[in-house]
């Protein structure tokens, strides 16, 4: 039986995330559902190409093998396909062995609803719609952006990036930011540096990453040999003295990253193509960007860098 899912990391991704489904999308586009529905039929044995978010979640799921009487980390499927048109999907996973064995097929509605359902700390899918609509009912998801897929086999470490403002944290000092000077908002988190930032979107799956990590740090104690999957880092364009704040709310939170780079307006390409994460999170399109194109960006659409008006 499987482990009860409300004491696990959740993370749900959709289709459109784990695998390379440009061609059938280009079917259904085309050709209309009851083409698609053929196609897929017709090529049911043979396994989709990894998808952007593939080999983080191949990593991801790898976790349980380290601890395989807890078993911490679970990923579910989310599919807009229905049942039948999902059935390559779930063949293409066993192909390449992927410890997933929960889903949702929904026929062409959004899976949003169904994020808090199956406990999930995050939402991946290629369906900016998906996403914005996950977002905007208060529930954790990220837009998977078009790049390569690379999939080293001998590394077998997890890292993952993240933006602070609007991602971890909430957007309150972004909005002093646009709405100012860079002096207002220096001054501004200089004066609460004391005070931590309330929690953004994805803070929750940070805090339950850190209790994973401490998990390693207890396994590492207890065997010197053990090898680390997790490396978690913070990517953030500030810089001292608004620093402060950021370390504040990881005290408060009684979590930490393994790595943090204040930025100061630096490109953040500069450092993530020196950290190759395998998924990096941020609120601001402009960021998500790299000359290779080989780093798995993930555009989390919430607050004033993405909604100005409101």
């Amino acid at each position: 039986m499987p482990y009860p899912i409300d004491q696990k990391l959740v993370i749900a991704v959709a289709s459109s995330a784990l695998f390379d489904l440009k061609e059938s999308d280009s079917v259904f586009r085309g050709q209309g559902e009851k083409a698609y529905r053929r196609y897929q039929e017709a090529n049911l044995d043979k396994p989709l190409g990894k998808g952007v978010a593939f080999p983080f979640v191949r990593r991801f799921l790898s976790i349980n093998g380290k601890f395989p009487e807890k078993c911490p980390v679970e990923v579910v499927l989310l599919s807009r396909n229905s049942a039948i048109t999902g059935k390559r999907v779930f063949h293409s996973i066993h192909h390449y062995g992927l410890d997933i064995s929960r889903a949702a097929f929904l026929e062409g509605k959004s899976p949003y609803a169904y994020i808090p359902a199956f406990n999930a700390s995050l939402f991946l899918s290629a369906n900016e719609s998906d996403v914005s609509r996950a977002i905007d009912y208060g529930h954790p998801a990220g837009t998977v952006l078009p790049s390569k897929v690379v999939d080293t086999q001998d590394d077998a470490e997890l890292r993952i990036a993240f933006d602070f403002d609007g991602v971890i944290a909430d957007d309150a000092s972004e909005q002093v930011y646009q709405g100012g000077s860079l002096k207002d908002f220096q001054e501004h988190e200089t004066s609460r540096a004391h005070i931590p930032h309330s929690p953004g979107p994805l803070a929750g799956l940070f805090r339950k990453i850190s209790h994973l990590q401490k998990l390693e740090d207890q396994a590492l104690a207890d065997n010197p040999d053990y090898h680390r999957v997790l490396r978690t880092a913070i990517v953030t364009a500030r810089n001292a003295p608004s620093h402060e704040r950021v370390i504040t709310t990881l005290e408060h939170w009684g979590v930490d990253a393994n790595e943090v780079f204040f930025l100061g307006g630096m490109k953040k390409d500069r450092i993530l193509n020196v950290l190759k994460p395998h998924m990096f999170f941020d609120d601001q399109r402009s960021h998500l960007e790299s000359d290779a194109g080989d780093i798995p960006m993930v555009h989390i659409p919430f607050g004033i860098s993405n909604y100005p008006d409101q």
